[in-house]
């Protein structure tokens, strides 16, 4: 503890606080908890992301439309282009960024394409049904 020197008015010495010596209000964090708060953050961040990705999937009509024709069963290129009066490159462009979203799947049968929901895709429905109803 340092010691203040007598002033002329002062003869008695007067100890000064330090700094350090200043009663703190909460405990550290262990490492632990620091780490374990570091990891919840960061998959916070993680889910952010994703939802952020499914969103913009999802964030043209036509992207939409495609979601809902296939909650009501599988679809044929063919027959998603005639429900959408769009060409075949521009519905199969829309089916390839929700195929690569993951929120459609394909199957092959000959040489037909045929597209489902997957269960993101599912999910995704309901909460553009349950928008588009309230």
């Amino acid at each position: 503890m340092a010691v203040a020197k007598a002033g002329p008015k002062s003869p008695v010495s007067k100890p000064v606080a330090s700094k350090s010596a200043a009663p703190k209000s909460a405990a550290p964090k262990s490492v632990a908890s620091r780490a374990k708060s570091a990891k919840v953050v960061d998959q916070r961040l993680q889910q952010a992301k994703r939802a952020s990705i499914l969103l913009k999937h999802v964030s043209d009509p036509t992207r939409l439309q495609v979601i809902l024709i296939l909650s009501e069963g599988e679809r044929h290129v063919g027959a998603l282009c005639e429900q959408l009066s769009q060409s075949q490159p521009a519905v199969s462009h829309h089916l390839a960024l929700l195929r690569h979203g993951n929120i459609i799947a394909p199957r092959r049968q000959g040489k037909n394409n045929f597209y489902s929901l997957t269960e993101t895709g599912s999910e995704l429905a309901r909460v553009v049904k349950s928008l588009i109803a309230s």
